[in-house]
């Protein structure tokens, strides 16, 4: 059985047929990583038909303004002087009755790209009901159907490696790890703020450095949820106080709940390490999904938590993430908190 591509392969593909002039009758493009799709729909829409084509032979709709009649009628229009018209559907998961598309499906102008672009929100299961699957299931065989699906936390920094690389601009893992932290997933936002980077960067510089985001982010390069859970592993009591108290001074840039969350998959990827039996550098990388460059700090911290210390971590996190939550506790800041439980981790 093969092995399902990626979204960032499929997504490579797919811009690899349109680059050939490779166009199909529909895009299915659904998921809940709006980026790629964003992207897709932004390449038909620039190069599919040349600029003196697109007055005539190029519409965009909006899910909430049509309903599917409207979408097959503008469809089953041919060009005017063009060899293809463009129809590019947005915010698609807003039309009733998407499912109805398959009487278009069945019979597709060949000289219309349909562009669908179905978003979903994370863990919405209502756009992917069995009549929704369905009509993907047809796109698939005539056409492309393209799932775009968020990336996981420990993905991000190698995308932005990636994405900057693709840019002849470079970065280490300790700055893309920063960025990471500070950006989240959304991919989007990402590729936004990537793009002001480039743009601060000296003219003779190639290299996005933790300084270089510091000056020009914002964001701390010794406080901050990257460098306080490096601190816990190596149980540098100092450093640990300073960047929680930092914290508590900064509430509103350093929410309890995130630092919490950060805290938790550090000591997850700690334990999982004690039960690994192929301890080698490569298989560690890939098990606790970290890059290689992070290895030896996995390593030496599961020297100082063992797996009974990193179960007491998790009970811990349990009761500070409801006391944050005003659970058995009436007043205490989270500033405080964070402070009470990274004491109670170390000792």
């Amino acid at each position: 059985m093969a092995k399902k591509k990626s979204s960032i392969e499929a997504y490579a593909e797919v811009i690899s047929d349109l680059k050939k002039k490779i166009y199909k009758p529909i895009y299915f493009l659904t998921g809940d990583e709006s980026y790629y799709i964003d992207k897709i729909a932004d390449y038909i829409a620039d190069f599919v038909l040349e600029e003196s084509e697109k007055a005539f032979n190029q519409t965009i709709l909006y899910g909430k303004d049509v309903d599917v009649p409207a979408v097959i009628n503008a469809a089953r229009r041919f060009p005017m002087m063009a060899n293809y018209q463009v129809i590019i559907v947005k915010e698609a998961q807003n039309i009733k009755k998407l499912e109805d598309l398959e009487i278009y499906l069945k019979a597709p102008q060949k000289s219309t790209v349909l562009v669908i672009c179905h978003k979903l929100k994370q863990g919405d299961s209502k756009g992917k009901s069995e009549k929704i699957r369905k009509v993907m299931a047809m796109v698939d065989k005539i056409g492309v159907l393209f799932e775009s699906k968020k990336l996981y936390d420990n993905q991000i920094s190698n995308w932005i490696t990636q994405y900057l690389a693709e840019k002849g601009i470079s970065i280490a893992p300790v700055p893309a790890n920063l960025l990471n932290e500070y950006l989240g997933t959304d991919l989007s936002k990402i590729s936004n703020e990537l793009d002001k980077l480039i743009i601060t960067l000296p003219t003779d510089n190639k290299k996005i450095t933790s300084e270089h985001i510091e000056r020009n982010i914002g964001l701390s390069k010794d406080f901050n949820r990257f460098e306080l859970t490096k601190a816990l592993g190596e149980r540098s009591i100092l450093k640990v106080n300073r960047i929680a108290d930092y914290f508590a001074k900064n509430p509103s840039g350093n929410p309890l709940t995130l630092s919490l969350a950060s805290i938790y998959q550090y000591f997850a990827k700690i334990f999982r390490y004690h039960f690994l039996k192929d301890k080698s550098a490569g298989n560690v990388a890939s098990e606790l999904g970290v890059n290689i460059y992070f290895i030896d700090e996995y390593k030496k911290a599961a020297t100082i938590y063992n797996p009974r210390k990193c179960v007491e971590v998790f009970s811990l996190l349990r009761d500070y993430d409801l006391r944050a939550k005003g659970l058995n506790n009436d007043s205490t800041e989270d500033g405080e908190l964070l402070k009470e439980l990274v004491f109670k981790i170390m000792h």
